[in-house]
């Protein structure tokens, strides 16, 4: 007899009658929701990077706190991420999201003219902590809406999210410059997209959840409880620590790296539009790596194809960072695109639903608390060292072990197996 874990899932597709199918206008509506909810899960982090100098000189930080300061949204992410379930099953999925796009907005608004750091950090947080529950909460609204559409609205929501991310970090420096160059006002301006998504999402607020009428039917159909020890798998911990460093690769470059071209001589606004440039390539590689690494039978080779190009990026921001600048830009771009490359791994290396729901809390909350002492390892380096070789080295010996611990991951198992391995040795093994 097959054991259990070894059981085919069967699909559960919300069943719909006519009468509680979402009107017309809700479909649309909410597709526009998560457009433009995703359009603002980055902003506030990438805006911030274009000027950092600005907000360093005005606050009067030094480059510490300035590291703090690119250390608090993964921080942010673990911490308030775990939240989002919880209080999605009390209010509600989408008006947590309206709530966060709200948070989002009012502290765009007010981190800027806090006049302190303290406050600049603590507002920061309000916005960070609408971003967290948000990100967690939109693959639930997907599933939830568009049961059978659930790659194509996955992929509309990763281009958004890129589309926000690349086109704050491109137009901050420009706005703020046409704005009269306050980098008050250059921040503050990114409210405006956060106060337009919580103005889509307040109808959709007391909208019936259309998989209601689901609940019992897939409530009685899944397991009662799969019994998995996520911890106990090696393949898990592998992706949690490769999920950690290729998001502190991530945030160190949404942090620093428009500041690490600005102090080779390269211009604020051109700064920007590097940075720009990194964040886009997840556009189109966010549709392509994701297909590619789902027709191999390991991931070990994308791994060490994505962490090479980041090797190659940050050999050449050492040697010449003002020079090549464009290329080494689009390095690192491709680099990052570890992320979706993770999250594909994510649902490759578990086999059943409950096993990817594990997976992916473990993984993401583990590695998320991995990523937080980077950047602010970044700010003491640079500023105790005096200038951008040491920083550049540090992340390019974070590289190695990314590497590493990513071809582990990519292997052709799950944590199903591995669990179960470890189950039966327990069982196996002779009593003292």
């Amino acid at each position: 007899m097959a054991p259990p874990s070894a059981a085919p899932e069967t699909p559960m597709t919300p069943i719909r009658s006519e009468k509680n199918a979402p009107r017309a206008w809700v479909i649309r509506l909410v597709t526009v929701g998560i457009v433009l909810a995703a359009i603002n899960l980055r902003p506030a982090i990438t805006s911030l990077g274009a000027l950092l100098e600005e907000v360093r000189d005005g606050l009067g930080m030094s480059g510490s706190v300035a590291g703090l300061l690119t250390s608090v949204p993964p921080l942010c992410f673990a911490i308030f991420g775990v939240m989002a379930p919880r209080l999605a099953k009390r209010f509600g999925p989408s008006a947590v999201v309206c709530a966060g796009m709200f948070a989002i907005a009012a502290g765009l608004v007010i981190r800027p003219f806090t006049g302190g750091t303290v406050g600049f950090l603590v507002v920061s947080a309000l916005a960070l902590m609408g971003i967290a529950v948000s990100n967690v909460l939109m693959p639930v609204i997907v599933k939830r809406w568009f049961p059978d559409k659930v790659g194509t609205m996955t992929g509309l929501y990763s281009m958004a999210l890129a589309l926000g991310t690349s086109t704050a970090a491109a137009a901050t420096v420009p706005l703020t410059e046409a704005m009269g160059g306050s980098w008050q006002t250059g921040l503050a301006v990114w409210a405006v997209l956060a106060i337009a998504a919580a103005l889509v999402w307040l109808p959709l607020v007391r909208q019936k959840d259309p998989s209601a009428t689901a609940a019992p039917v897939e409530a009685a159909a899944a397991p009662a409880g799969d019994g998995l020890r996520i911890a106990r798998s090696r393949t898990a911990w592998a992706l949690a620590v490769f999920f950690g460093l290729q998001a502190t690769a991530a945030y160190i470059t949404m942090g620093w790296m428009a500041q690490i071209f600005r102090d080779a001589g390269v211009s604020a606004s051109t700064a920007g539009l590097l940075l720009a440039v990194t964040m886009a390539m997840g556009i189109p590689l966010g549709f392509v790596i994701p297909r590619m690494a789902a027709r191999l039978p390991s991931q070990g080779p994308m791994v060490i194809a994505l962490g090479l190009c980041g090797l190659a990026g940050y050999a050449g921001m050492y040697f010449a960072p003002a020079s090549g600048a464009w290329a080494w830009a689009l390095l690192l771009g491709v680099s990052n695109c570890a992320f979706p490359l993770a999250l594909t791994m994510v649902g490759m290396r578990a086999r059943t639903g409950p096993g990817v729901a594990k997976l992916s809390a473990f993984a993401q909350s583990t590695g998320y608390l991995i990523s937080i002492p980077g950047p602010l390892l970044v700010g003491v380096l640079y500023q105790h060292s005096g200038g951008w070789g040491v920083p550049i080295i540090f992340m390019a010996v974070l590289m190695v072990p990314q590497i590493v611990v990513g071809v582990f991951a990519g292997r052709g198992r799950t944590v199903e197996d591995e669990a179960a391995g470890a189950t039966r040795g327990d069982k196996a093994a002779p009593a003292s």
